[in-house]
């Protein structure tokens, strides 16, 4: 599979991922005190999260020109397209296991982590596989239109995390109390190492978000196997999902038809990486760009519109939690809010981990 090609040293690949741990040692430091984390402070460390996103791509262009540049921000737009999929989700998931607002940012903390490192094991093995067998360009390309379909067609239903198998292994695996002991993952009861609920509910974030994982990196790679360029785009539009959930939280009722963008951007990078090993070859990247670009300003405008006049809370407030049970769940867990976004990629989670 052809694919730009330029010289990145080693101090460079170091220097990235010394400064994306330093930026989340800052985000960490900045948020280590348990508060409820409201809007304005979300929207400005969103703010913060995508001037820096954006910034890589003028260094790159200063570096390498502006096809590399321009394949950097395709790459980097499909990523917080997909990412706002994220949020529905993780919603989804405080809310059934009533995760207090205080340490909701905890768990999304290293939630990001496992999503960092789970992204970067991907993106090695997937580049490779493009590149040493070309039919695999048809596997990944299948895979994301099933997946583009799956998500436009698929029908509002409630989403049970308790029911991810990796949720059930590490339950069966580790001694779980059924209830929150603050921000504590672990207690000791009697000596014995216990995990919280709070524990559990990380997992259930970590498990879930395998399967982000696999559509977002396959996403990137219908663009460029560039594993320099997929790495970044990926991490810089990971590296702000934390502020971007609750910054959206209280909003995602209005984005009712924003799935239906997402399912057009994981098609066309389908149709995409399929045709890069056909005679037509690689789309442009400035129409790639011009795509991705229409598709997610249309969807959320047509979203914003037809839910003009609601509150747009429900999704982001989390229900009151009604006590817990000895297996670790809520005794009625609140009524999981359901979204044909979230819907269908919850029906992954509930099935595979």
């Amino acid at each position: 599979m052809n694919d730009l090609a330029f010289p990145v040293p080693l101090w460079v690949w170091a220097a990235v991922t010394v400064g994306i741990c330093v930026m989340l040692a800052v985000d960490l430091i900045a948020h280590r005190d348990n508060h409820v984390i409201g809007f304005k402070e979300a929207a400005i460390w969103s703010s913060v999260w995508i001037a820096i996103g954006l910034g890589f791509g003028l260094i790159l262009l200063a570096w390498q020109g502006g096809e590399v540049s321009s394949t950097y921000y395709a790459g980097y737009l499909i990523e917080k397209a997909l990412s706002i999929d994220n949020v529905f989700v993780f919603a989804l998931v405080f809310s059934f296991f009533a995760v207090p607002d205080a340490y909701q940012h905890k768990i999304l903390f290293w939630g990001v982590l496992g999503a960092l490192a789970a992204r970067l094991v991907f993106i090695f093995v997937g580049a490779e596989l493009l590149q040493v067998f070309f039919w695999t360009a048809y596997l990944f390309g299948a895979f994301l239109i099933w997946t583009g379909w799956k998500m436009a067609v698929s029908k509002d239903e409630e989403v049970h995390p308790d029911r991810n198998l990796i949720v059930r292994l590490v339950k069966k695996l580790i001694p779980t109390d059924p209830k929150f002991h603050g921000d504590k993952f672990f207690i000791r009861i009697n000596g014995k190492r216990i995990a919280t609920l709070l524990f559990v509910a990380l997992v259930a974030i970590e498990a879930t978000d395998l399967i982000f994982a696999i559509d977002s990196v396959a996403a990137v790679l219908a663009i460029t196997t560039n594993t320099f360029l997929v790495w970044t785009a990926n991490a810089f539009a990971v590296l702000g999902l934390r502020s971007l959930y609750f910054c959206l939280a209280g909003l995602l009722r209005r984005f009712a038809y924003l799935h239906y963008g997402l399912a057009v951007l994981l098609a066309f990078a389908g149709v995409k990486l399929i045709l890069s090993e056909t005679p037509v070859g690689k789309l442009p990247i400035p129409l790639t760009l011009g795509v991705i670009a229409a598709t997610i300003t249309v969807s959320i405008a047509w979203s914003l519109i037809a839910t003009r006049g609601q509150n747009g809370s429900g999704t982001g407030e989390r229900p009151a939690a009604t006590g817990t049970s000895g297996d670790g769940m809520a005794d009625q867990p609140p009524t999981t809010p359901t979204h044909p976004d979230a819907a269908s990629r919850g029906t992954h989670a509930k099935d595979s981990p």
